[in-house]
């Protein structure tokens, strides 16, 4: 399978899926509601594509020929900044967290159901385009102690050594330090982070905070930094 490719400013968007079927329907739908798409079957040569192509989303199959693709989703996102919106067949919590940690930043079960999976996809693009555009508005960095984070580069440094981030990690590791000292709750974040309501048991913010503590010399066991607040949210802290 091989690209469409249109000329214009429409959005592009990698799938790499090997289910043939699938694979045109959803390109079929995606095209019809203005993007720019490209096919792969091929696990093997699934970070590759997002490499060279650098499109602006990515869906990705966990289960591919080839490489799988939690393993092609570690593997690219060192390199790739976009959205990774990851198809699992599986309503095993587990495969949702492990895509997570390997740096997807939304996932979707299968059999997708195409209007949920372009709100999904036009939430992360959002997310994405208010990312770049924060970065030019707001303070493009803040420090707490030894702690250093810079929306222009989307980096931030631990003692002065730059931390691993992923993309979602840093979006959300930059929400809580740019609302330091208020609770932020599971639903605002939800809601700025992915656009969409917060059902109460998706644990996919919670997978990223216990992340990110660690990275930002957080002790798991007591935070002093990124705080839980029972029944409410995340407190970052302002003195730590």
């Amino acid at each position: 399978m091989d690209e469409s490719l249109y000329p214009g400013e429409q959005d592009h968007v990698l799938i790499i899926e090997d289910d043939e079927r699938l694979a045109d329907l959803t390109r079929d739908y995606l095209q019809a509601n203005g993007f720019r798409v490209t096919l792969e079957a091929d696990g093997a040569r699934g970070v590759e594509r997002i490499l060279a192509l650098q499109p602006d989303l990515v869906i990705l199959d966990l289960m591919l020929p080839g490489e799988d693709g939690l393993s092609i989703c570690r593997r690219a996102r060192g390199d790739y900044p976009g959205p990774i919106l990851m198809l699992t067949a599986r309503t095993d919590d587990m495969d949702q967290v492990l895509g997570l940690e390997m740096g997807a930043d939304d996932y979707v079960p299968k059999p997708v159901q195409p209007r949920v999976l372009l709100a999904r996809m036009r939430a992360l693009l959002r997310r994405a385009e208010s990312a770049e555009a924060a970065a030019t508005t707001e303070e493009p960095r803040l420090t707490f102690g030894n702690l250093e984070i810079d929306s222009a580069t989307r980096e931030a440094w631990l003692d002065g050594e730059r931390i691993d981030l992923t993309s979602a990690e840093f979006d959300l590791l930059w929400l809580l330090a740019s609302n330091a000292g208020r609770v932020l709750t599971r639903e605002e974040i939800f809601s700025q982070l992915r656009g969409i309501k917060y059902d109460g048991q998706d644990r996919s913010i919670d997978v990223r905070v216990s992340r990110i503590r660690p990275k930002v010399g957080d002790d798991p066991n007591q935070p002093h930094r990124i705080k839980t607040v029972r029944s409410k949210g995340y407190l970052f802290v302002k003195e730590s």
